[in-house]
């Protein structure tokens, strides 16, 4: 029987992470990022965090071609190969884990009383974040906080009303953890006007192109382009779907590499803790574009909450007989 496992991590940016559209495009900058195509609202995609995991994974193995588009020099059983796929001369295998978007969950924005993170009820809730009380039915232009404060409060250059307090509270994975706690301040707005805040305080550079024979600007080479600003946080799911059941090819557990050096980060006793493994070395080399330039590194805010199927179908059951809405269970347990 094939085993199902789902972890949804927590990640904040140390740095702008630009991910670009690929191109040029007509708008307020040159290159622009990647976002959702209903709400606008900026977003990492899955293929570039399956990319950077993959990678940073098979350099740790060290067996980088583990990494590459063709797998024919990869020798044995590869954990790399066997967790994210390989094309080989005459075999064909899909990935065992599939790695979906970043969104982002709490947003930072200057304001009069300092910086902010602005999020929405549905987002908070979705990360498994607990409010109490929810926030009734208020204005477009009215705002939940978690500190205690009547006066109008502005979100960069957009000035917006106090409708109430609330008290927001952290998985337990998550909310002990030293990047986490550095929040103080959270803003809680409407939907419809989550993506006006998020995109009018993007990071916005100005660029150019130096020639190389007399170290000034290159003429008519100048170009701009945006980012998630530091401080972001953003929330991904990791699916574990192993299809092939392990069997005689399952090459877990490994504490060496395939060079017989010592791993670090531990050992590695399933595809997910390659992949945590992976997602941890974005802190240090980074995800996206523009990392000579010090873009792009994104720290995990301490473990994933992991979920097992037969834990996701017995909540559903017991919420379906008592006419409850449907919502994602959490657990503690590793990969």
């Amino acid at each position: 029987m094939a085993t199902y496992k789902r972890q949804r991590y927590l990640f904040m940016t140390l740095d702008p992470v630009h991910i670009g559209t690929g191109g040029y495009r007509l708008g307020r900058v040159d290159n622009s990022i990647v976002r959702e195509p209903g709400t606008k609202i900026p977003k990492i995609p899955g293929t570039s965090l399956h990319g950077a995991a993959r990678t940073y994974a098979a350099q740790l193995y060290e067996t980088p071609e583990a990494a590459g588009q063709s797998h024919n020099e990869v020798e044995g059983d590869n954990p790399i190969c066997y967790t994210f796929g390989y094309i080989k001369s005459k075999e064909i295998y899909s990935g065992v884990v599939n790695i979906f978007d970043a969104h982002i969950l709490l947003f930072p924005v200057h304001s009069m009383v300092g910086p902010v993170w602005v999020s929405t009820v549905e987002r908070l809730k979705d990360a498994g974040f607990t409010l109490e009380p929810l926030p009734n039915d208020r204005n477009i232009d009215q705002v939940v906080l978690n500190w205690e404060r009547t006066e109008a409060l502005n979100l960069g250059w957009l000035m917006v009303g106090i409708a109430g307090q609330v008290t927001i509270t952290a998985p337990s994975q998550w909310e002990s953890e030293q990047r986490y706690k550095a929040i103080s301040k959270i803003v809680i707005v409407k939907d419809s006007l989550f993506s006006q805040v998020v995109n009018s305080n993007l990071e916005v550079r100005t660029s150019v192109a130096i020639n190389p024979e007399t170290g000034a600007a290159e003429e008519g080479a100048l170009f701009t382009y945006e980012a998630i600003p530091r401080a972001t946080f953003l929330t991904a799911d990791v699916v574990l779907d192993d299809y092939r059941n392990g069997g005689n090819s399952r090459p877990f557990p490994k504490d060496k590499t395939s060079k017989n050096n010592p791993l670090l980060g531990g050992s590695w006793n399933c595809p997910l803790c390659i992949v945590k493994t992976g997602f941890r070395m974005i802190e240090w080399l980074g995800v996206g574009g523009m990392g000579t330039r010090g873009f792009g590194r994104m720290a995990m805010v301490g473990e994933p909450l992991t979920v097992e199927i037969q834990e996701l179908f017995n909540q559903s059951n017991q919420q379906e007989s008592s006419g409850q809405p449907t919502e994602t269970a959490t657990t503690n347990e590793g990969g």
